[in-house]
This record gives structure tokens, sequence and C-alpha cells, in this order.
């Protein structure tokens, strides 16, 4: 699998390797002018009576997706260091 769209990217769940957390499925990409994907975004940590917003969001730098299968996206976050969008 080399090519995904961004509709097949979000119907993945994102499962972090390193303590087994699951992030969600993707909410947006991070991309520079130039067409490089810079990472991937994530539901981010909400409360009850919050909607989610960008800024809510957990980014997830590209160098840290391990491997992208075909119901999973792989991801390598240090346990606790979530960096937020």
């Amino acid at each position: 699998m080399n090519e995904l769209t961004f509709c097949e990217l979000r119907e993945k769940e994102i499962v972090n390797v390193t303590d087994g957390k699951r992030f969600g499925r993707i909410i947006d990409l991070a991309l520079t002018c130039n067409g490089r994907v810079l990472g991937i975004m994530a539901p981010g940590e909400k409360s009850t009576f919050k909607c989610l917003s960008r800024k809510d969001a957990l980014f997830i730098p590209w160098q840290n997706i391990g491997k992208i299968g075909d119901d999973v996206i792989l991801v390598n976050l240090p346990s606790g260091n979530f960096p937020m969008g």
C-alpha cells in the first residue's frame, strides 16, 4: 500500500505502540505549502461539555508514524508526552 487518500486514512484508528493508547481517527493533516506532510492530527482530550476544536487536537509528527496498516496507524510517542496542535 503506497498511496492513500485522506478518506482512506481517516478510516484508520491511531494506536500508540509505546503504551497501547488509542487516539481515535485522523481529523486533519498538517502540510507544508509545497505539499509535504508534516504530521497528522488526532482528537485530543475533551471534556463532556466541550466541543473538539483544532487547538485541542493532538499533533503527531510524520516521523513518529511507524506503520500504516489496513485498519490502524501505529505511532511511536513516549508515554504522557503528547504534543498538542
